[in-house]
């Protein structure tokens, strides 16, 4: 994908609080199973910050590149519960409608993950595609994926 495609798909979101929406939803998927979510704002070097933090599950790194990914979605109905989304998009248009960067930091067992989608590092770079990096890591070993 283009990298100006980031900014194209968040303009599905045709106002801030839908995007807001669209990543609470994501915390409230059966296999998150989170209970609780927090939305803190910050500023860091004359930047707002928004940080959105739940207590579910976490994602394994194949788990994360995927949600990083355009239009993969495994979910599925758990005891009932149905997902939100199906159309692997959400995360996507929701994080790039409210900003130009999102780090993504999860934890899975004893395996920890960060995953940055950003339009800035991708203008920096001169991308052609979006380039997403992944890093994994716990307390053995660190693995650097850039996909």
């Amino acid at each position: 994908l283009c990298p100006k495609f980031l900014h194209t798909n968040s303009t599905s979101h045709t106002w801030p609080f839908s995007a807001v929406a669209e990543l609470i939803d994501n915390a409230y998927d059966p296999d998150v199973n989170a209970k609780q979510i927090w939305i803190d704002k910050t500023v860091i070097n004359d930047c707002i910050c928004l940080t959105f933090t739940d207590n579910g599950n976490g994602m394994t790194s194949d788990k994360l590149h995927k949600m990083l990914s355009f239009g993969f979605s495994d979910k599925v109905t758990m005891n009932g519960h149905v997902p939100v989304g199906l159309y692997g998009n959400g995360f996507k248009s929701g994080s790039m409608r409210l900003g130009k960067d999102a780090i993504v930091f999860t934890k899975n067992g004893e395996t920890m993950s960060v995953g940055f989608l950003s339009q800035t590092y991708l203008e920096v770079i001169k991308a052609e595609h979006v380039v997403v990096p992944i890093v994994a890591f716990n307390k053995h070993h660190i693995l650097l994926i850039l996909k």
